[in-house]
């Protein structure tokens, strides 16, 4: 055996001392309030210094005061590092953790079982959060344990309890951060990375062993209503929150074991407003779209992965007239409509007995509704024919695409598996095409093309179509040229060419107004739009008079 030296022995001692110390403290028994954590007070409950070799370029809470984000770069190797970074648990806690999670699993289930027989007459008082129930848990726990803590010691263990009864563990800080937008597990013992909305991808420092990601995908479909089994190893889905997952477990069809791609659902959906600061549009193409909404114009949204199809086109709905009957089909749950007279409706796989419950079921079913717009989440198959059947019998309908050009939009929809006649594919009236690319070195998202069908060329026999609007990939701007469209528009309402550009005109200084007050929230701006279909003068009226107002302060 190896000689200690003395400065050896001396820190074997104080070790020892603080570990007696540390068990003295936590076998008293607790009477900690709850709620009364103050960091001022008790000190922060997470610390972190850096990591060696990278320079911390960003840091930010995704669930003060428990867990922050650490962004840092490595400027010989060019890249950035994604460090989640929590509250850390010293021997004790980590066992003190282990006992609570077991007691606490049969404590709750009791307590659910308890509520669910208890008489409603008697309940009494108002109903505990969740947080609330598991605080509550906690105390009585620790008491029954004969445990004291300090305040700190019992909100990290909250914390952990919190992740593991309410959330997906390891996984919550990456899910609550509001600046990712996918989140991507590849296999066993890999990294997690994530695309950010300004590091782009970007690894990150959270990474599942077997046992971990097996149960973590098993239960991501559980919460989602959905069943993953090795039978029946991938799985597409929509968490509780709305985000959507692609689901893999084991190694049967991903070799380096489970793997998930996880879309984050945004609380708070885009407008057109955040559309044009994005650059993604500007405002000629907003107000050109928003009279062909209200014009009752059909539109398809294509791209490619990750091109803001989905997201334009739940943006550019808040243009929907107000009080019309407006019906969704998805297979995932997706749009999110700020409209009274709205149908959602989902898919759905066979359950028992029953049968599957197609897009084209939906689209079939949603005509006897007799809807006037109909917004499906994505054409892959038989249901576009279906939607062109609703196209060429009057309803306005709205979808997305992968396809990178006006002419693969086309050639998708002439062939397999989607098969739609040329004659049926002129009743669409304008295809957003857009892209995911770079303007210098920052990652944007934009329209490459608004086009507009025209018919059939009668000497040819092809599809005819023209180019509204154009992005200028040099410039990052946006070319306007003639349309067909707003001839239309212009000859449907009666209007002269004067009125067509005066309507335009104020359109454009309405989301620029919109857009100067930074009104993003989709509350407000729907609310504005309705007012201008109600009260087109009125409101018109009050941007003059905010004009005037604030010309005379400065």
């Amino acid at each position: 055996m190896s000689q200690w030296t003395t400065d050896d022995v001396r820190i074997r001692i104080r070790e020892f001392q603080r570990t007696l110390q540390r068990t003295a403290e936590v076998l008293r028994g607790t009477a900690i309030d709850a709620d009364g954590y103050d960091p001022a007070e008790h000190g922060p409950l997470v610390s972190f210094s850096g990591i060696a070799g990278y320079e911390e370029v960003d840091r930010y809470w995704v669930d003060a005061p428990f867990a922050f984000v650490s962004v840092n770069y490595d400027d010989e190797e060019n890249e950035h590092r994604y460090h989640v970074v929590e509250p850390e648990l010293d021997d004790l806690e980590t066992d003190l953790l282990d006992r609570l999670v077991e007691d606490m699993r049969d404590s709750l289930i009791h307590r659910r079982d308890d509520a669910i027989v208890a008489d409603p007459d008697e309940a009494s008082g108002a109903e505990k959060s969740p947080e609330a129930v598991l605080k509550e848990e906690l105390r009585e726990l620790l008491s029954m344990y004969g445990v004291e803590v300090e305040p700190s010691t019992f909100f990290r263990l909250f914390y952990y309890l919190h992740r593991t009864f309410r959330g997906f563990g390891k996984l919550d800080p990456l899910l609550a951060d509001p600046r990712i937008e996918d989140i991507s597990c590849d296999g066993y013992d890999l990294p997690i990375f994530v695309y950010h909305d300004e590091y782009t991808d970007i690894e990150t420092n959270v990474a599942y062993d077997r046992e971990e990601l097996d149960n973590l995908v098993v239960r991501l479909a559980q919460q989602s209503g959905r069943h993953v089994s090795v039978g029946e190893p991938m799985v597409e889905t929509t968490l509780p929150d709305g985000s959507r997952a692609e689901l893999a477990l084991g190694e049967e069809v991903t070799p380096r074991g489970s793997a998930f791609t996880i879309r984050k659902y945004a609380d708070e959906p885009f407008t057109p407003v955040d559309l044009i600061e994005y650059g993604t549009f500007d405002l000629d193409q907003m107000a050109y779209l928003w009279l062909a909404i209200e014009s009752n114009k059909s539109l398809i949204f294509a791209g490619g992965t990750a091109s803001g199809k989905t997201t334009s086109m739940n943006a550019i709905s808040m243009f929907v007239p107000p009080r019309s009957k407006v019906l969704t089909i998805e297979d995932t749950r997706e749009l999110a409509l700020y409209h009274d007279n709205w149908l959602s409706s989902v898919t759905r796989e066979r359950r028992g007995a029953g049968a599957d419950i197609t897009m084209y079921d939906l689209l079939r079913s949603a005509l006897r509704h007799r809807p006037e717009y109909i917004v499906v989440g994505e054409v892959r198959g038989e249901e576009a024919m279906t939607l062109f059947q609703a196209m060429n019998t009057g309803h306005t309908t709205y979808s997305t695409m992968h396809a990178d050009s006006v002419q693969t939009v086309i050639n998708r929809l002439e062939n397999d598996p989607i098969n739609v006649p040329r004659a049926m594919i002129q009743s669409l009236d304008i295809l957003s095409v857009q892209t995911l690319t770079y303007v210098g070195d920052e990652r944007v998202r934009r329209t490459r093309t608004l086009a507009e069908i025209e018919g059939i060329d009668q000497r040819t026999g092809d599809l005819d179509y023209s180019t509204a609007f154009s992005w200028n990939a040099g410039a990052d701007a946006f070319r306007r040229n003639d349309s067909s469209i707003l001839d239309e528009i212009q000859d449907e309402r009666g209007w002269s060419r004067a009125e067509l550009l005066e309507e335009i005109r104020d359109r454009k200084r309405v989301l620029q107004y919109l857009r100067e007050r930074e009104v993003s929230d989709y509350r407000r701006f729907t609310a504005m739009v309705n007012e201008y279909y109600a009260h087109p003068d009125r409101v018109m009226d009050a941007i003059d008079l905010d004009a005037e107002v604030t010309a005379g302060f400065e």
